[in-house]
C-alpha cells in the first residue's frame, strides 16, 4: 500500500540565491536516505517559495522492506563438541538471532568452514521511519550561511515559523525547535495570511486559493508570461536575463508584473549605466525598441494587482533615485582623466601579502611586455599596450565603479573614449576582463587578450606564492575560473604560448618574502593549469582516456 507524504518548512523570507540549491539537496538528499532506509518510492518533487520549502513525494510506501541477512557464526570447530553436539558459542549464536539449526549452513571462510544463518529481518511502518529521518534530511541542507535565534540550538538561514508533515492522513509526530509538525500552513504574508488546513491531496490548490503559487516552475513560467505579454503592449522587447528571472522567482509567491516609466534624459548616459541599477539592485526588466533602450521597465510585484499604481510609483521613485547618482557619478568622473586616477591605485589594497593595486598593475605591464615579445609585436603595438597597462585599472577608482562594481573596465572603456583615447586602447580596458564565465567571450583583440592572460597569470601565482589555493569548493580568489579563462584566450586564439615560461617570469617579479620557493610554486601551478585543461577538454566533449594520454 502506498501513500503521499507532504513535508514543508516554512519560515522567515529566505535570500533568494539560497533557493535552488536548496531544491538540488533536498531531493538528492531525501532520494538517497530513502533507499538507505529501503522504503520504495515513486517520483520525489520539491518545490520553493520565499517562505517555504516543501517536500511533496505522491507515492511511497507505507512499510520499509523487509531485509535478508546473512549472518556469519562460529567455526565448525567452535560450533560442535567431538560428539556433534552443538556447543555453548553455536547455541549463543543461534539463540541472539532467533534462529534455529535448521536455519544454518556452513561456508567456507579463508581456510576454515563457518558456520552461517539467514535471517529476515522485517520491515518497520514508514511512518516511524519517517519520524526519524524528515528532520535529519532537513538539517542536512548545506547553506552558504545560517543563523540561530532564540534559545535554539537548530540553524537555518532564516527563523522556521511552522512545520508540515503529513503522511496519508496521518500527522508525523515531529518537532523542529520548539515547534511540532501540523496539517497548518499559512498563506501569502499580505493577501492572505491565514491557517490554512490541508492534506497532501489538497495542498496545492488550497495555497493557490490563499494566493501562493508554491510550484517555482509555475511561477516562473507566469512571470515571463506577463513580462512578454506587457512588453508587447509597449511594442517593446523585454531583455529576460534568465539568472534575474530565476531570482525574481523566488522573491514572490504571488508574481505580478508591472510597467514603470523614467525620465527619457537618463537614456544619455551609456545604456549599462541605466541597466545596472534596473537588474542588479532593483531587479527590473528593461524594455528594448528596435535594440536601443527605451524609457520604461518591467517589475513584478509580489502580489495582487490592487494599489499596483502606488507600487508602480514607488518603484519609479526608486529608480530615479538611482539613476540621478549614475548621471551624477558620471557626470563628476568625466572631469578627471583616467592617467591622473592612476595614483589613486596606490592607496587601494588588492591582497595584504601582494601589495596595493597599483603594484599590480606594474607587475602586469611587465608580464603583458615579455607576452608581447613572446608574440613578435611590433613596436607601435607594444607602445599601446604599456599605455593600456598603466590606466588598465584607473576605472576603480571612479564614482561610478565604485558605487556599481559590476561596471568596472566597462566604465574604463567609456571614459577612455570621453578623454579621446584611441579606440583600440579604450576596447582592451573592457576586454581585458573577459571571459568572465564558463562559456563567455574570449577578448579578440591583441591588446585585451594580452592583458586578460596576464592579469590572471599574476593572480595565480601571486595567489600560490602565498598558499591562497584552491581546497575543496572553496576558491577565494576564483582561481578555478582564472585559469580556465586563460587557457580559453590562448586557444581559441591560437597563440603559440610557454605558459610555463610566463609563470616563471611572473613569479621573479615578487620578492623572496612573497614567494620562497619558485620551482615548488610553478610546479603546483603546472599540474593545477594542466587539471583545468583536462576540465576544459573533457566538457568540449572528448574523450577522457584521449585527453590523459
Amino acid at each position: 500500500m502506498n501513500k503521499k507524504l507532504l513535508f514543508e518548512i516554512g519560515s522567515e523570507e529566505i535570500p533568494a540565491r539560497f533557493v535552488p540549491n536548496s531544491i538540488k539537496q533536498l531531493k538528492v538528499i531525501t532520494e538517497n536516505k530513502l533507499k538507505e532506509y529501503r522504503i520504495d518510492f515513486e517520483s520525489i518533487n520539491v518545490f520553493a517559495t520565499p517562505r517555504r520549502l516543501t517536500l511533496y513525494i505522491d507515492s511511497i510506501n507505507t512499510t520499509q522492506s523487509d531485509l535478508e541477512l546473512t549472518i556469519k557464526g562460529p567455526s565448525i570447530k567452535a560450533a560442535f563438541d567431538n560428539n556433534k553436539n552443538p556447543t555453548r558459542a553455536l547455541e549463543g549464536f543461534m539463540r541472539s538471532n532467533s534462529v534455529e539449526i535448521k536455519d544454518t549452513f556452513t561456508k567456507l571462510s579463508g581456510k576454515s568452514e563457518y558456520i552461517y544463518a539467514k535471517k529476515i529481518e522485517k520491515g518497520l511502518p514508514t511512518k516511524e521511519i519517517l519520524e526519524k529521518i524528515l528532520p535529519e534530511i532537513l538539517f542536512s541542507i548545506k547553506f552558504s550561511k545560517t543563523m540561530k535565534w532564540g534559545s535554539y540550538t537548530i540553524k537555518y538561514p532564516r527563523p522556521i515559523r511552522w512545520v508540515v508533515a503529513i503522511f496519508g492522513t496521518d500527522t508525523l509526530n515531529i518537532e523542529i525547535g520548539n515547534i511540532k509538525a501540523s496539517n497548518i500552513t499559512f498563506g501569502h504574508r499580505t493577501l492572505s495570511n491565514k491557517n490554512v488546513n490541508l492534506t497532501p491531496d489538497t495542498y496545492f490548490d488550497k495555497l493557490k486559493i490563499a494566493n501562493v503559487i508554491v510550484n517555482h516552475n509555475e511561477r516562473k513560467n507566469m512571470i515571463r508570461y506577463q513580462i512578454e505579454n506587457l512588453s508587447k503592449s509597449e511594442n517593446a522587447d523585454a531583455q529576460i536575463d534568465e539568472e534575474l528571472l530565476e531570482e525574481v522567482n523566488y522573491l514572490v509567491e504571488y508574481p505580478t508584473a508591472f510597467i514603470g516609466n523614467f525620465d527619457q534624459k537618463y537614456l544619455n548616459l551609456p545604456k549599462e549605466v541605466v541597466i545596472t541599477p534596473m537588474k542588479e539592485h532593483q531587479r527590473y526588466f528593461p524594455l528594448f525598441k528596435n535594440g536601443k533602450l527605451i524609457n520604461k521597465f518591467i517589475g513584478v510585484r509580489n502580489g495582487d494587482e490592487k494599489s499596483i499604481d502606488i507600487v508602480k510609483t514607488g518603484n519609479e521613485r526608486v529608480l530615479k533615485a538611482r539613476l540621478e547618482d549614475a548621471q551624477f557619478f558620471y557626470n563628476e568622473d568625466k572631469k578627471i582623466r583616467l592617467e591622473e586616477r592612476v595614483n589613486e591605485l596606490k592607496t587601494i589594497v588588492y591582497q595584504e601579502k601582494l601589495g596595493t593595486v597599483y603594484d599590480k598593475v606594474l607587475r602586469v605591464s611587465k608580464i603583458s611586455d615579455y607576452i608581447a615579445n613572446e608574440l613578435h609585436l611590433e613596436n607601435e603595438k607594444k607602445d599601446m599596450l604599456k599605455k593600456t597597462t598603466l590606466i588598465s585599472k584607473a576605472d576603480l577608482v571612479t564614482l561610478m565603479v565604485n558605487e556599481f562594481d559590476e561596471l568596472q573596465g566597462l566604465m574604463g572603456m567609456y571614459y577612455a573614449i570621453e578623454n579621446n583615447i584611441d579606440k583600440e586602447i579604450a576596447k582592451a580596458l573592457y576586454t581585458q576582463y573577459l571571459p568572465k564565465f564558463s562559456g563567455d567571450n574570449v577578448p579578440k583583440d591583441t591588446l585585451g587578450m594580452i592583458m586578460s592572460i596576464s592579469d590572471r597569470v599574476d593572480t595565480i601565482v601571486g595567489s600560490f606564492g602565498i598558499g591562497t589555493v584552491p581546497t575543496g569548493s572553496n576558491d577565494p580568489y576564483g582561481l578555478r575560473r582564472q585559469a580556465l579563462g586563460m587557457i580559453s584566450i590562448i586557444l581559441e586564439n591560437n597563440l603559440n604560448l610557454d605558459i610555463n615560461k610566463i609563470l616563471r617570469f611572473s613569479s621573479h617579479l615578487y620578492n623572496n618574502n612573497v614567494i620562497t620557493n619558485i620551482d615548488s610554486v610553478i610546479n603546483e601551478i603546472d599540474i593545477f593549469i594542466r587539471q583545468r585543461l583536462r576540465v576544459l577538454f573533457i566538457e568540449k566533449g572528448y574523450r577522457y582516456d584521449i585527453v590523459d594520454s
